[in-house]
């Protein structure tokens, strides 16, 4: 699994197969299949309404995959049925999802930018496309419960995930809640997780600011959508905090840190 990925968990026994992907790509205006492995003839690009002879006895012991265009990028959708699901990733953190539930009930499958976007897995356009389709895909499956996302170890319940990945593809803000998560340091301030993914550096609040845990949330939020907008910080900047107060935003010293404390 690659830090560019996302995991959609589906309810166990319901991944969809290639034929359920095709349904899904004709249902979706924007998606197409543009590559089946495991279709006769596979070299053959799949156009939306077609249908192809499926043979899986060659490898039915690893994942079906399919390569789906969308909004002229593709991405390889990994784990489809009735083969091997995709592997999980390591969840820390959770998005409207209650804190006893048991993701090793669900199955998952993988959404990767295609090998000729290796290189740019991290771009705001690719990540638009590769999130759009995840949210495409959760609309279409309603057994696609919890996408997760392996830069902040996150897992993002389907309602949330969908309602902020949506607001976002439509001008709204960053999803951060969810793209990047925070964690408490033993200093008491409040650090983010996954915002390197983005723009090399992890955002950091400092104790005197982060006294008030919700307060700092929404400040460490707000500053994220500024970051990832603006690619992170090389020098001191000064800033008026929701509150109006003034604050001072600084690299740290070895540049992995956005610094955030009163001016």
């Amino acid at each position: 699994m690659t830090s560019h990925s996302v995991c959609l968990l589906f309810t166990e026994s319901k991944r969809p197969d290639c034929a359920a992907m095709r349904e899904f790509a004709r249902a979706v205006p924007q998606v197409t299949i543009t590559h089946n492995p495991a279709a006769k003839n596979s070299n053959i690009c799949l156009v939306k309404d077609a249908d192809a002879g499926i043979d899986l006895s060659h490898q039915a012991d690893r994942p079906v995959w399919m390569e789906l265009l969308r909004d002229g990028l593709t991405f390889d959708c990994v784990g489809l049925a009735p083969n091997p699901a995709a592997a999980s990733p390591d969840v820390s953190f959770r998005f409207d999802i209650d804190s006893d539930a048991t993701l090793d009930q669900y199955e998952a499958v993988m959404l990767t930018p295609g090998s000729h976007l290796s290189g740019g897995g991290r771009s705001l356009p690719v990540l638009r496309g590769l999130l759009a389709l995840a949210r495409d895909l959760v609309h279409h499956f309603e057994d696609a419960q919890v996408a997760c996302w392996p830069p902040s170890q996150s897992a993002i319940g389907r309602r949330f995930f969908d309602s902020t990945v949506t607001s976002w593809l439509e001008g709204g803000p960053f999803p951060a809640l969810g793209l990047t998560a925070f964690t408490e340091d033993n200093d008491g301030s409040l650090v983010s997780v996954g915002l390197k993914h983005f723009i090399d550096q992890e955002l950091r609040i400092e104790p005197d600011l982060a006294r008030d845990k919700l307060a700092a949330t929404r400040l460490g939020l707000r500053l994220i959508n500024q970051l990832v907008l603006v690619g992170g910080i090389d020098e001191s900047e000064r800033i008026i905090g929701p509150d109006g107060s003034r604050l001072l935003l600084r690299p740290s010293r070895n540049g992995m840190f956005v610094r955030v404390c009163n001016e």
